[in-house]
């Protein structure tokens, strides 16, 4: 039975959807906390860079100790065949040329393709680092030192969650890089990008940490971590992989990316910290893989308005807008709608600081928890686990949405069978399902669509829809927290009317 709930219904309400950082059920944990000695001897300088210090005349004893430690990356893909259906072939919807063919779409290929990259020696027994999208689908990797040998190299591991891979050659007494403490580095700092941009030849450029801790998207597609270094030392194509250095020629970030609307370098490189560089490459080394924890929760930023209607003192932390049943976090009792604050002591500012810091435990590490709960500080311990299914993969979702609108014109229907199969809900979700949005109404403009299903209201459970209707009937105030299911993950929304309420009224 489907229910329409109109602007009279008391449902039509301002929506803020909040920056949401939805971990889909999973925290990622490097495996590594309880490691045994690992067989990737990196050197590491624990000594943050001196300040004060006035820009040197030359940087040129910086880039001879660095250059030998950066190596060109080429890669090379064979020719594949390709898998065509009609829409992919113009004009083979023609009977005649169809038949030409034998009713039978020809064979198509692929060509050879090569590519170029940078890489950093890492080991003096021959592994390097580059960047996961440098080497991936690649048939052959041949590695071209500073000194102009070549090796062909064998692709250890790859890590598309951080974009970061590890090749091998079979080389010894190579002149690995040491590694400094990105976590130290502070934004002002000088630095220099070292690479093979468009495979002209080793290349130094220099410039300053523009930012630290970015997350902007770029590994959506894989479910990523984001902590970006960002720079404005010029990266261009080619650079990836290559090495971010202090001035005293230690590495504090992988080139990875730039932000850019013309597809050139516009002043903002982005960088794959070396804390965690360090992390995947001695988990790449060691397994192939990097096995990741599991906590079992979803998690977003806190808003202004989520501050308001949880009553909060500050928006630091991360809001728990789902808990997977039987998982970690669950058996901890950890509950949607905790706010967790605090990892064994280090302070938790957002939903992204929140999944980096689980990232540096282990499964089955004991972590202890700072939670606020209806307003009352907990503290609760928990073991993450490892991710079932999949060990190396990870399976959370980033989104962001910061849209603004009313939820009115809104049909909603109870869950049905074949509405969860259509929709790939899960079984025991219950709620109600948001079935139609008109396309004209402020709500449809915030971004709820359909689909969505309502989860709870004022965290009122909501299990069908006449109790969205009631409860939206019910609700007191022009301002109500509301808890959706939308595309595979679980967030918080506050609506609030306070500004339509007089247009509301008048309509």
């Amino acid at each position: 039975m489907k229910h329409f709930i109109s602007p009279a219904a008391g449902f039509r309400r301002a929506v803020q959807l909040a920056a949401v950082l939805a971990l889909g059920g999973v925290f990622a944990a490097v495996y590594g906390a309880q490691k045994p000695s690992s067989p990737l001897a990196i050197r590491h300088d624990d000594q943050p860079v001196p300040g004060g210090r006035y820009d040197p005349a030359s940087y040129s004893d910086v880039v001879s100790r660095v250059s030998p430690s950066v190596v060109k990356i080429t890669v090379e893909t064979k020719a594949r065949p390709v898998a065509m259906d009609d829409g992919q072939i113009p004009g083979m919807d023609n009977p005649l040329l169809r038949q030409f063919f034998g009713n039978h779409l020809p064979d198509m290929q692929q060509g050879p393709t090569s590519g170029l990259g940078s890489g950093v020696i890492i080991s003096a027994d021959g592994f390097v680092v580059t960047n996961n999208h440098v080497v991936d689908g690649a048939d052959t990797v041949t590695v071209t030192l500073a000194d102009g040998r070549e090796f062909h190299a064998k692709v250890v591991g790859r890590d598309p969650q951080t974009d970061i891979a590890v090749v091998k050659i079979d080389a010894r007494g190579l002149p690995a890089i040491t590694f400094a403490e990105s976590s130290r580095i502070k934004v002002g700092d000088r630095v220099l990008a070292v690479g093979n941009p468009f495979g002209i030849g080793e290349t130094v450029t220099s410039g300053i940490v523009s930012a630290t801790g970015r997350n902007v998207g770029l590994l959506h597609d894989v479910q990523g971590y984001e902590n970006f270094i960002q720079t404005d030392a010029a990266i261009n194509p080619g650079n990836s992989g290559g090495a971010l250095v202090d001035i005293d020629g230690r590495l504090i970030g992988i080139n990875t990316a730039i932000l850019s609307r013309s597809g050139g370098f516009q002043g903002v490189g982005l960088a794959v910290p070396s804390d965690m560089v360090g992390n995947v490459a001695e988990s790449l080394v060691r397994t192939g893989t990097v096995v990741r924890g599991y906590l079992g929760v979803g998690i977003q930023n806190i808003t202004p308005a989520l501050e308001d209607s949880f009553n909060l003192s500050s928006r630091d932390g991360a809001l728990v807008a789902s808990v997977v049943p039987d998982a970690p976090a669950a058996r901890a009792g950890i509950q949607a709608g905790d706010v967790i604050t605090r990892v064994d002591g280090q302070g938790v500012t957002d939903a992204n600081t929140l999944a980096l810091t689980m990232s540096e435990e282990a499964p089955g590490t004991p972590v202890h928890l700072d939670v606020i709960r209806d307003g009352k500080a907990l503290r609760i311990s928990a073991t993450t686990g490892e991710k079932p299914g999949s060990p190396h993969q990870r399976d959370d979702a980033y989104g962001a949405n910061d849209d603004h609108g009313v939820l009115q014109g809104v049909a909603v229907e109870d869950l049905n069978s074949d509405t969860r199969q259509q929709l790939n809900l899960p079984a025991h979700l219950k709620g109600a399902l948001i079935s139609r949005v008109d396309p004209d109404s402020a709500a449809a403009r915030a971004g709820i669509n359909s689909g969505d299903v309502i989860l709870s209201i004022n965290q009122r459970n909501v299990s069908s829809a006449q109790d969205a209707v009631d409860l939206s009937d019910k609700a007191a105030g022009r301002k109500t927290l509301i808890r959706l299911w939308s595309h595979g993950s679980t967030l918080f929304v506050v609506v609030d009317e306070t500004e339509a309420g007089s247009e509301h009224a008048s309509g």
